[in-house]
């Protein structure tokens, strides 16, 4: 369901919000429909308010911000956790490009509309990265159609639990691996998603070879805030 980026497959467990995982058991009709549409839900919605986080041996960053899913660009505030405040700023990023504006002092929400100047660009790392891993696999949490549901579960798609988080009843999914360039193929067991009743996607876990633990990326974390692209950038529709 995600591809172009290179993902290790993470035999981990889940434990949030005090549940266990349950599974995996194979996916009913309706998990796998769920599955299916999640992120053509997020590319129906124009955009969604995230948060990533991105564990690192030398401390993590966090990424708050909107992603719009149908021009697919990102923009947000970036900053570290446990770490010095040399990666903070505001960044932007498209499927090709990574736009950084470094700030001493970054603030907690970046500004509706992005400074005119101040931007440094550099191509996306594809490997190698941690960082750069996690904002494409976020990008790539929307997609103009929906998955084949009758091929999610062939390719390893699985139920593992139940969880409630932010006050919905999520099911937990294992979704096929994030090597796949479209579609559902690969190993099984590499991104985890919280998916409500009506496949609305709540939380993402993924491993990335970079990183020795999960990046988790959380949605509906703040009011999402439409994205508008700083100077130099083309956002593709």
């Amino acid at each position: 369901m995600i591809g172009g980026v290179a993902v290790a497959v993470a035999t981990f467990l889940i434990a949030d919000s005090g549940s266990a995982p349950a599974g995996p058991k194979t996916l009913t009709s309706d998990q796998a429909s769920r599955l299916a549409v999640t992120r053509f839900l997020n590319y129906q919605a124009g955009g969604r308010a995230v948060t990533v986080d991105v564990p690192g041996t030398a401390g993590g960053l966090t990424f708050t911000g909107s992603i719009d899913y149908r021009r697919k660009v990102g923009y947000g505030a970036l900053h570290g956790t446990g770490r010095d405040t040399s990666s903070d700023g505001l960044i932007q990023w498209t499927a090709t490009t990574v736009f950084v504006h470094p700030m001493g002092k970054a603030p907690a929400k970046a500004p509706a509309r992005p400074p005119e100047s101040g931007w440094y660009s550099r191509p996306l790392q594809r490997y190698g990265s941690s960082l750069d891993s996690s904002l494409a696999i976020a990008l790539k949490l929307g997609s103009d159609r929906p998955d084949n549901a009758e091929l999610l579960p062939q390719n390893g798609a699985a139920w593992v639990g139940q969880d409630r988080l932010d006050g919905h009843q999520v099911d937990i999914m294992t979704g096929p691996s994030a090597r796949a360039t479209s579609g559902p193929t690969g190993a099984a067991g590499a991104v985890r998603y919280w998916i409500g009743s009506d496949g609305t996607m709540y939380r993402v876990r993924v491993g990335v070879a970079s990183a020795s633990e999960p990046v988790v990326i959380d949605f509906d974390t703040q009011k999402y805030v439409p994205v508008r692209p700083v100077p130099g950038v083309t956002p593709t529709r």
